[in-house]
């Protein structure tokens, strides 16, 4: 008899787990509470995988041997409690992959902010070095897929909280933690801790071969990494300390050190810009030299990486106003980057679906920079009370277009408009994707 696999979601990851599964000789059926998009229908149908959308058929579901457990699916969901109850073990994508890698290296990337920029450049780094290698995970290319349908000797993997909660044997090669800050807190109980926990598991079954690459600077991560037994050879970055494992920026200079392998490089032949970026690139930089990439291939690589959509890409100049597209800040700790790196007045577009934040620990950087706010969202009390003693200039907008015209209008030239909005997109938008589209077609239309 074959081992029933049941798989809750019919995303980019549950289809991917449907189709190595079916591969590797699983009973599978995928199960969506929800619609399913036309191109993943068709895929399931290739591969003759049956499926259900828009409900879920409780007997077909709780006879499973293994559920793979789509990373949007909560724990508070009823019926994962019903599996749970059942004691049918639940796991990720990542895990399902894993088992089926081979010999295959893997550099797993999470964090909760700097992730998707450190996860492309790190995959530009091992492309332009000529490794046979894929972009796979929370960056949207499923990992199970890639490994069902066009296997490769190294996987580049971004990774999230919630594909972590679900692992039991998954190992990166080289595990990249580029910061933890209070993200997704609605998923983990509103508890800090239980997020934490989290994004250390993504280090929990690596070995004494294995490399561990953290920010030094990073509070949270200090503060933890003593309360977990990690067997890896640590290689901690930093931009206050120099280290002699690891990385480390000084006076406008880069160096990084892996066991006898020493490069260095100048700051400011980084296309990245910005603080945070030098971090990103020094994870980076980090990874590629774990993975014995000559020096002259990374030092290329950082030099000629294109920054993505998204994530402080700068749109366009009108009538001397610079807009800046943000769109991928969905938590407070990505808008302190943002507006920490601002070198003009400006004037913020924030607000969306609040996650529990904190907007406290942006206050200094606003009262610095910050002469008018724009709030882009169904529901801004909460950012009006944060800001309201600190910011004279306060509007409610509800669409990315009145948004775009209202920065427009309170900005001079000389300043910037940026959409940075710490919050998720759900009210108004599908996915930060859109809401970052229809800013910019906004900002076209000016």
């Amino acid at each position: 008899m074959s081992k029933r696999l049941v798989i809750l979601g019919a995303g980019e990851s549950g289809v991917g787990t449907a189709i190595l599964g079916r591969q590797k000789g699983y009973d599978v059926f995928v199960s969506d509470g929800g619609p399913i998009k036309e191109k993943y229908k068709e895929e399931l149908n290739k591969y003759q995988i049956e499926w259900e959308a828009n409900q879920h058929t409780e007997e077909k579901i709780l006879n499973a041997d293994e559920v793979m457990k789509s990373p949007g699916i909560p724990e508070k969901n009823e019926l994962v409690k019903k599996i749970r109850k059942k004691g049918i073990p639940v796991i990720s994508e990542i895990e399902f992959a894993y088992r089926y890698k081979g010999n295959s290296k893997i550099i797993g990337i999470t964090g909760s902010n700097g992730k998707t920029t450190t996860t492309s450049l790190m995959y530009h780094i091992c492309k332009t070095a000529g490794l046979d290698c894929a972009l796979v995970g929370n960056i949207g290319y499923s990992f199970a897929k890639q490994v069902a349908e066009d296997p490769k000797e190294l996987y580049v993997a971004e990774i999230s909280s919630f594909q972590l909660d679900d692992i039991q044997t998954f190992r990166p090669d080289v595990a990249i933690l580029t910061n933890i800050s209070e993200d997704h807190l609605d998923r983990y109980d509103y508890r800090f801790e239980n997020y934490i926990h989290s994004k250390f598991r993504i280090a929990e079954n690596q070995t004494a071969h294995d490399y561990f690459i953290y920010c030094a600077d990073d509070p949270v991560t200090m503060q933890y990494l003593e309360k977990y037994s990690i067997k890896s050879n640590p290689l901690p970055f930093s931009m206050s300390k120099e280290l002699p494992q690891g990385g480390f920026i000084r006076n406008g200079q880069m160096t990084v050190t892996v066991d006898d392998e020493k490069m260095q490089m100048n700051v400011s032949d980084f296309t990245l810009k910005g603080k945070h970026n030098q971090n990103n690139t020094m994870a980076a930089a980090l990874g590629g030299v774990t993975m014995g990439i000559r020096k002259e291939k990374i030092r290329v690589a950082v030099q000629t990486f294109e920054s993505l959509a998204h994530r402080m890409e700068p749109v366009s100049t009108v009538r001397g106003v610079e807009f800046i597209n943000d769109s991928k800040a969905t938590n407070v700790n990505s808008t302190w980057f943002a507006l920490e790196s601002m070198e003009r007045p400006t004037i913020l577009i924030l607000g969306g679906v609040d996650k529990g934040n904190d907007y406290s620990v942006l206050l200094d950087l606003v009262r610095e920079k910050v002469k008018a706010i724009v709030c882009l969202g169904t529901d801004n009390g909460k950012i009006q009370e944060a800001f309201k003693n600190d910011v004279q200039l306060m509007v409610n907008t509800s669409s990315a277009e009145e948004a775009v015209k209202a920065a427009f209008h309170l900005a001079s030239p000389g300043d910037t408009v940026l959409l940075s909005p710490a919050c998720a997109s759900f009210d108004l938008f599908k996915n930060y994707e859109d809401r970052g589209d229809q800013f910019k077609q906004a900002v076209r239309e000016l």
